[in-house]
């Protein structure tokens, strides 16, 4: 199981992947892996996460920078 901060980094990847009507299979290519692969990411009960080295490669893709997928503030767990 993702900790909540994990789980508050997915939930940024997913808004701005969302706000550029971009979807799983368009994350995957990006990233070189699997549509089941981010899907596993995305999954609350999936321990699997993104690295630095791919939240990076998707906020060059997105224009942003990887900051912004951090939240704002520290995450009880």
């Amino acid at each position: 199981m993702k900790s909540n901060f994990e789980l508050a980094i997915v939930e940024n990847v997913k808004r701005i992947r969302n706000q550029h009507k971009k979807y799983q299979p368009y994350i995957a290519m990006v990233l070189e892996v699997t549509d089941g692969y981010i899907g596993q990411i995305e999954s609350v009960r999936s321990a699997s996460m993104y690295s630095f080295d791919q939240l990076n490669k998707i906020a060059q893709e997105f224009n942003c920078s990887p900051k912004d997928f951090m939240p704002a503030e520290s995450v009880q767990e």
